[in-house]
């Protein structure tokens, strides 16, 4: 069995794999009945997540709640990056890699980090990413960053562009404490690699921020109505 510090999962056997995705999904289910109830949880364009194969989840980056908001509304197993100092505890590192933590040093550039999300995209994986880069700083979408986009072009998977309301209200950055605030999440239709494979940079980072301040405003106005 692969080591439980090991930085690279890629060798994992199939009972670790198991016990992963039975653990997940096991999370998965309570934490969906808690925040629903906590957070008047509430999710528009759901549909949209229901496509075999593998998937690129590109999200507003709203707290550091973000992560579990959207692996609790997808019924598949998501990946997401993690910087590789949340990996210095070994139980903290071996509870988010249960979670299918992928392990980025950007200090070292991140290259094994990339190398595995590109594997497990190719796996029919789905992995979350935040293409603003950073949590936002007011509530409102930053710049998008064009980082994704190397690896979106070569696993060619479609990319699903999700807005998060009301999770800044309830943990902004550099708050220790969770305040309990509706929180509502929308998910838009799936970009699919065959419609930008043709498109500059700039203008896949220009249709992707289109979309997701479409899908923000969405999410305020279900969080508004209740």
């Amino acid at each position: 069995m692969t080591e439980l510090n090991s930085p690279n999962p890629s060798n994992e056997t199939w009972v670790w794999r198991i016990f992963r995705n039975l653990f997940y999904r096991f999370l998965r289910i309570h934490a969906r009945m808690l925040l629903t109830l906590l957070f008047q949880l509430r999710v528009d364009g759901r549909q949209h997540l229901r496509l075999d194969g593998g998937a690129m989840l590109l999200s507003t980056h709203q707290s550091v709640m973000d992560p579990v908001l959207v692996g609790l509304m997808d019924n598949h197993v998501i990946s997401y990056l993690a910087r590789h100092t949340l990996f210095r505890h070994p139980l903290f590192a071996l509870l988010i890699r249960v979670l299918n933590a992928i392990e980025i040093d950007r200090e070292r550039g991140g290259l094994a980090g990339l190398r595995e999300m590109l594997k497990r995209l190719k796996q029919n994986d789905r992995v979350l990413l935040f293409p603003e880069g950073t949590r936002t700083s007011d509530g409102q979408i930053g710049t998008l960053k064009s980082g994704f986009i190397p690896i979106a072009r070569r696993s060619k998977v479609p990319l699903i562009p999700i807005a998060i309301a009301g999770a800044y209200d309830c943990m902004p950055k550099g708050s220790r404490g969770i305040r309990v605030r509706p929180i509502s999440i929308s998910v838009g239709l799936p970009l699919q690699a065959e419609e930008y494979s043709d498109w500059s940079d700039e203008q896949l980072l220009t249709e992707l921020s289109a979309r997701l301040h479409a899908l923000h405003a969405r999410a305020l106005h279900l969080r508004a109505i209740g």
